[in-house]
């Protein structure tokens, strides 16, 4: 049962109370039902555009669909293989932003940047590869010499 048979059925409820119309309570229960009887009739309205708007956005879409292959040819979700600006030895990285969760592929170059901005929230991602990098020697003391022990070797061969 929809929104205004449901309403038409409160109507005859209260029409079948014989109820006196003169009374203030069935007044008020009357303008109660009118009332709920055009928002009924409203939301059946809205429910009515809204369709109409949907099936108006699938035919842009499939327009646009039609659009793309005839602009960009058939479409691989590889989309780097024809790429001019692709090249075999670039190293991408996923990186899921932390706030909303979106998986962004960047390359080595925007990485060392340092940050990016997740397009879809905005959220600034920062990158520290300070852990990564160390200058030290294996030692700890802070020089650029190796301390491997070559005797040891020596004494293998």
């Amino acid at each position: 049962m929809n929104l205004t048979e449901r309403i038409a059925y409160i109507r005859g409820l209260a029409d079948g109370l014989k109820l006196d119309g003169d009374k203030d309570e069935v007044k008020v229960i009357n303008a109660i039902i009118d009332l709920l009887e055009d928002m009924a009739y409203d939301v059946t309205d809205m429910e009515d555009i809204v369709d109409d708007v949907c099936n108006q956005v699938d035919e842009i879409d499939e327009d646009l669909s039609e659009l793309e292959e005839e602009v960009y040819g058939e479409y691989d979700d590889c989309c780097c293989c024809d790429d001019e600006d692709f090249d075999d030895d670039d190293v991408y990285y996923e990186v899921t932003c932390g706030k909303c969760g979106e998986v962004i592929t960047v390359d080595e170059d925007v990485l060392l940047e340092g940050e990016i901005v997740c397009p879809n929230c905005g959220e600034t991602l920062e990158f520290d590869f300070s852990e990564l990098t160390d200058d030290e020697c294996e030692c700890g003391c802070g020089c650029d010499h190796d301390h491997h022990d070559y005797a040891d070797e020596d004494l293998m061969s």
